[in-house]
Formats: C-alpha cells, structure tokens, sequence
C-alpha cells in the first residue's frame, strides 16, 4: 500500500488510522483483525507505524539492529537497550527467572490466589477485576520482589494514577507519576543497605528452600566489575514490576472470563486442573486469543521495507501483539481454542533477545491462579452488563462480572 498522498493544505501528514478513535476502542481486537487484512502495515495519527502481520513482527523482533529497542528517553534497563550492551544486563535478569525460583515461589503464589478465590463470594455477582485479578497481580509481585504488605494499597493507587495519566496522554502526570513509583522502590533499596543485606537474601533462600529477597540480591548484582548502581536497579525493578502489575490484572481478568464464555472448555480444563504444564499452555492460548499486552515499540536506525511500505530511518514502529498471533495465514480460525498449536508461534511473551524474561513466572501465575480458581468452583458464568474493553494502550477488559458457582 502506498502511503496516502499530502496536499499543500494538510498540516500534518496523512496517516492510515488511528488507534484511539472511538470505533477502534470499541473492541481493539476486531479493529485490528480488520487492520491486517486491509493495510498491515499503517502510519498512525501519532505518527507510529503500527505492524499488524505475524511475519512482519516476527522480521523486527528478528533484527535488534534495524529495530531498536532504544526508544525512551529515560534509563529503561535491559529491554531498551541494544546489542552489545543489552547481553550483560539481560544475563542478570535472566537469573531472577530460573526454574529453582520459580519452584521456591510457588507455595508463596498459590497462597495468595487460594486466600483471595476463597474471599469472593459465591451464587452472586462479582466484578472480578477488582476483586481478583488486580489485588493478585499486586500481591503476587509485591511478595516477589520480598515487599512488605504496607505497599498493597499505595501501589493500587499508583497502579489506577498511572493508567488515567496514560489514557489521558498526559505527559506531565506520566512523569510525576514515574518519580512516584521510583520513590518506593529506592525506599526498599535503602530499607535493605544494612549488613548482609543483598547476600543473606540470597543465601536464606538457598538454605530454607524458600523464594529469597530479589530487590535485596539485586544489591549485590555487578556489571563489567562493578555494582550495579541505584538507577540501573530502579529501572530494572521498575521495568518487572510495572508491566507485571498490568499484564497479569489484564491476564486473570481475560482468562476468567474465556472460561465463563467457554463452557466446554471450562469443563475440560476443570478435568485436568492438577496438570499445571497443561493449564499453562491454556493460559497461553486463551491469551493469545484476546492480547493482555497491546504492543511494544521500536525505533528504525535505517531506511528499510517492510510489509510492502518504505518506512525512513529513526520512525517509531509498534509491534502489534494482539495483532499478530491473531493472524489468520499462522493460526487459521484466530477465534478457535486449540491447545496443539505449536508453540513457537504464539509471540505472547515476545521472540528473540527481547523476549519476555518474567514469562516463566507469569506462567506460574497464571497457571495456579486457574488450578485455585477451578478448584474452588463448581461453575464459573457471565454475569450482569457486557463487559467494556480496556482502552488503548492497555489491552483485556474494564470489568468483568461473573458468577460463581
């Protein structure tokens, strides 16, 4: 598709659409099936070229060299850096998400979804995302990141602050915002300089079998030969916990939901409940189906083609997740359940050196939140108005009010 002509009276350039109109609010997901069959590559009225092809995103994701992750401003570390410098920090992160501590936090995870499914009430509705799937994704990451409960309700607070300043596009309110959340992560940096505060995190863990303190480890973490300083490990935490908070709200809410929707394979996975392999590869599918995390964004450090549009260096690009592994050419019906896809093309937690590294205990999460969640029900139903979409850039539903039974 060539790019709409200009006239000597536009002011801006033409662009192809425009994600937040409200039609595209309305339901992001059909907005972008219908996107990819019609230009699937666009210039948004932002200014961003949005991808909306498998193929496509699978090309950016595959050239870290021509599509930069170094797209902000501000200190964003390991998933706004490029190579060489990202492998260090990446080789850091990496070791917070291994299997041994996944194990660990299981028991700490499950506790907490078995203690919040066990608090909803039963036979009457209830709106659960803010009686589930956000207090989960708070906890659940407060207790990772060895956080004291006192920091539940300021985060839920800060979580809903910078959502509106978001929508609002308000740049102003998204920085005091950022400081805001920066504020209490150094507060729990300071909280744990006392001694042997890093490495006796890690070794009670190693000796008890329990989880240990990351943000305390995280103080004795070394780069090139040196300790990692306070901004880096700012931005590192910042970048776990902010996304985590959102995405995992956004995923419990859009899984609860497909299973009240889905009676058949409500059943089914009820059945099979105690196979957490399985209700992961569920989960991934179910949110392959309906995307919790819109998109991601990078920069072009060259003139390139891609998709069939000739896209100039140093432009914006927007991966479009929920897009992508909707894309009829990979997954035939993008709308059918199907649990002997393969998986390597399913793009939910990324592709390549950028891949998602908290999506083993995303994947626990989610896993046990469906075993306590089947296993504390008889029946999960829709209940009261029609769930809203969330609105971009955010991505699963609003509300979502169910019945259980």
């Amino acid at each position: 598709m060539e790019k709409p002509q200009e006239t000597a009276h536009d002011a801006v350039p033409a662009f192809d659409w425009d994600p937040r109109t409200a039609e595209v609010q309305a339901d992001q997901i059909a907005a972008y099936d219908a996107m990819r069959a019609r230009c699937p590559v666009a210039l948004g009225a932002q200014g961003n070229w949005a991808v909306f092809n498998h193929a496509d995103n699978r090309e950016i994701l595959a050239d870290p060299r021509t599509f930069s992750n170094a797209v902000s401003a501000h200190l964003t570390v390991p998933n706004g850096m490029d190579p060489p410098e990202h492998a260090p920090y990446r080789a850091i992160v990496d070791k917070y998400y291994t299997p041994w501590r996944m194990h660990a936090f299981e028991p700490t995870c499950r506790g907490i979804a078995h203690r919040l499914i066990a608090a909803l009430p039963r036979h009457t509705e209830v709106e659960v995302m803010a009686a589930l799937a956000e207090p989960f994704a708070n906890e659940v990451q407060c207790a990772f990141m060895g956080w004291p409960k006192t920091l539940h309700g300021p985060l839920r607070e800060w979580t809903k602050k910078n959502h509106a300043a978001t929508l609002r596009l308000d740049r102003a309110a998204m920085s005091a915002i950022a400081l805001e959340f920066d504020g209490y992560i150094r507060e729990q940096l300071d909280l744990r300089r006392g001694p042997s505060a890093a490495a006796g995190g890690a070794a009670t863990g190693a000796a008890t079998g329990t989880a240990p303190d990351a943000t305390a480890e995280l103080l004795g973490e070394e780069i090139n030969g040196r300790l990692l300083t306070d901004e880096e490990i700012v931005s590192i935490v910042r970048n776990w916990t902010v996304g985590e908070l959102g995405t995992i709200a956004a995923s419990v809410g859009i899984i609860a939901r497909f299973l009240a929707a889905n009676p058949d394979v409500q059943t089914d996975l009820r059945g099979r409940r105690h196979d957490g392999a399985l209700l992961a590869l569920a989960s991934d599918e179910i949110l392959r189906l309906d995307a919790p995390l819109i998109a991601n964004r990078r920069r072009t450090t060259r003139e390139v083609d891609l998709g069939g549009r000739r896209i100039p260096s140093g432009e914006r690009v927007v991966v479009l997740w929920a897009s992508a592994n909707r894309d009829e050419r990979v997954f035939g019906d993008p709308d059918e359940f199907r649990l002997d896809r393969n998986p390597a093309d399913n793009l939910l937690y990324g592709e390549g050196i950028h891949a998602c590294p908290g999506a083993p205990l995303a994947r626990l999460e989610l896993s046990v939140l469906m075993q306590e969640l089947l296993g504390a029900t008889q029946t999960l139903e829709l209940a009261g108005p029609p769930p809203a979409r969330a609105a971009y850039p955010a991505g699963g539903w609003g509300s979502v009010t169910l019945r259980l039974g």
